[in-house]
């Protein structure tokens, strides 16, 4: 259980600093990291920490996938936490 949370831990700090290079990258007009890796951070359990780098930022923001797609991607990720937890 130990390894899981340090996981976690690492994985919604991966997606918020992602978050933020990305929009460091934007405003530069670098190289910019791909929509789906963004959203495949959250998927892998670091929905928190996109949620969080998509508002400290204000990137990704105006994006209905990104508005949506997130808090449905916590919400599922809360769900599945709860049945197992439950089980």
């Amino acid at each position: 259980m130990k390894l899981f949370l340090i996981y976690l831990v690492l994985i919604n700090l991966a997606a918020f600093m992602a978050f933020g290079i990305d929009k460091s990258r934007a405003r530069n007009h670098a190289w910019r990291i791909p929509e789906k890796t963004l959203f495949l951070l959250a998927a892998v359990g670091g929905s928190i920490g996109a949620l969080l780098g998509m508002f400290f930022f204000r990137h990704k923001t105006r994006h209905l996938s990104f508005r949506i797609g997130l808090p449905v991607i916590l919400l599922v990720q809360i769900a599945a936490a709860a049945t197992y937890i439950a089980a």
